[in-house]
């Protein structure tokens, strides 16, 4: 539960700063080094770090960082592994060329909010 509860806390983060298309892939019995993907878009370079930099700040205060952070400078797809959920921020352009919802469609989808929701019915 705490991962889950972790990845709500991310969620809130990224739609606080607006961020665009939220999605989280449930991926636990698919893949081996991660349970949930965050896969959300932003506006530009600048809105992209604002949504990095927002998650970061709300899961520090509980004591949470990232293991592994990449693309920060580029701001066209920022990466935030927290080991038991993995946040992929991204412009519109790269997440359409990336398209990781096709590639793991496999896993369960669900909208962002719809999560918020279903883990506020569960507590």
């Amino acid at each position: 539960m705490v991962k889950e509860n972790q990845l709500s806390e991310a969620i809130e983060a990224a739609l606080d700063k607006k961020a665009l298309d939220a999605v989280v892939l449930d991926l636990g019995e698919l893949c081996s080094f991660t349970d949930y993907f965050l896969v959300c878009t932003g506006t530009s370079s600048r809105h992209i770090q604002s949504i990095s930099d927002n998650i970061e700040e709300v899961l520090k205060r509980q004591g949470v960082r990232p293991l592994h952070i990449e693309g920060y400078n580029e701001g066209e797809w920022i990466l935030l592994d927290y080991v038991d959920f993995v946040i992929h921020i991204f412009s519109a352009r790269a997440r359409e060329f990336y398209d990781l919802e096709r590639l793991w469609r496999a896993g369960k989808r669900h909208d962002a909010h719809q999560f918020l929701e279903q883990r506020t019915l569960t507590k």
